[in-house]
């Protein structure tokens, strides 16, 4: 394994962080126990969840992913050998069931309370917003379209405030955002400035060879204001597999679940067609390729790597041996130059 610092703090982490969201739906608690399990023997340090997760957000099985971590915790007493992150989710979308006071201190009290007694732990080493209060692009929106009607008001500080009061009581060690736009990186890292707060660690979006948007303006800010990137969806979601080369496998995420279409489109399939070619004209399986290229990136601190079955678990791991060499990674241009950003 190779191992990287979380920015701004003496935390060191694997360069594969392991996601964890279908726990609680298409994986059972003995086969997140068995990922986890294997994962830590191959040298991975860092798991990623959320408080919405498992995923599709249900209110049934909404904390399920945080349980199923909290019960390994308990069974394996591997907790001090894990950096844990997790997330508070935000307004909307499909987190009603949660609760819709975005994140007012009410919020995040609740939050971290409740994910601290499913994780069966005392305290979260990088607490993440899961995404922006206010109205932006993300979740495969392309553009944005302003409200002047919104209610939102700008309260980047008094998140800040808040959080920084959980650092102080020890349940939280750092934060980070997520979905998060190159203006919301900036105001918080402004507001942590200029009134003396906690600074964000890192900021996990969405960044794979379907989508590279974080290239145009968030990746100057990581590399200039020491931001790491953790890359979720670096396989989007299966699309960059062998096993869709062929077709949409119906027990897939993409068959199973309708929101995540934007890997579904047809301009996604023909570019993921294209990069199988490239990957197998070099050697290498797509899957491996395409998370070596998200692990080579110098504003990736961890790459998120999710899986449903042992097997899939080792390919992703292993892509950390892999290095493309620039001949590949010149081809990875020319296919990104033809068919750019198709799943955003």
């Amino acid at each position: 394994m190779k191992y990287t610092k979380l920015p701004n703090t003496d935390l060191k982490v694997s360069k594969i962080c392991l996601g964890t969201m279908t726990w609680g739906e298409q994986n059972t608690e003995s086969e997140g126990h068995a990922q986890m399990d294997y994962a830590v023997d191959q040298g991975v340090n860092f798991f990623d969840t959320a408080e919405l997760y498992s995923v599709p957000a249900k209110k049934e099985t909404q904390g399920s992913t945080e349980s199923i971590i909290g019960s390994w915790f308990k069974k394996t007493g591997k907790r001090d050998q894990i950096v844990l992150a997790s997330k508070i989710a935000g307004p909307g979308f499909s987190n009603s069931h949660i609760r819709n006071n975005g994140y007012s201190k009410e919020a995040i009290t609740e939050a971290i309370d409740q994910s601290l007694c499913r994780l069966q732990t005392d305290y979260i080493d990088l607490y993440q917003l899961h995404w922006p209060e206010r109205n932006t692009n993300f979740f495969g929106t392309r553009g944005y379209v302003h409200q002047e009607d919104e209610k939102w008001k700008d309260n980047f500080s008094e998140v800040l405030v808040t959080l920084e009061g959980f650092i102080k009581q020890g349940k939280i060690r750092h934060i980070g955002l997520s979905n998060e736009t190159p203006y919301g990186i900036m105001r918080f890292l402004e507001a942590s400035k200029e009134n003396d707060l906690p600074r964000i660690s890192t900021v996990q979006n969405p960044y794979s060879l379907l989508n590279r948007l974080y290239e145009i303006g968030s990746a100057e800010i990581s590399m200039r204001e020491d931001i790491g990137l953790l890359p979720y969806s670096p396989l989007g979601f299966g699309r960059l597999t062998e096993k869709h080369i062929l077709g949409t496998p119906k027990d897939s995420r993409i068959a199973l679940f309708p929101m995540f279409s934007r890997y579904n489109g047809e301009n996604s399939k023909k570019a993921a067609k294209m990069y199988y070619d490239l990957a197998k004209d070099n050697g290498l399986s797509l899957a491996q390729m395409a998370l070596a290229f998200v692990n080579q990136q110098p504003f990736v601190t961890s790459n998120i790597i999710g899986a449903t079955n042992l097997e899939q678990l080792k390919e992703n791991i292993d892509s950390v041996h892999v290095d493309l060499t620039a001949e590949i990674i010149k081809g990875i241009n020319k296919i990104h130059e033809l068919v750019p950003n198709p799943a955003p």
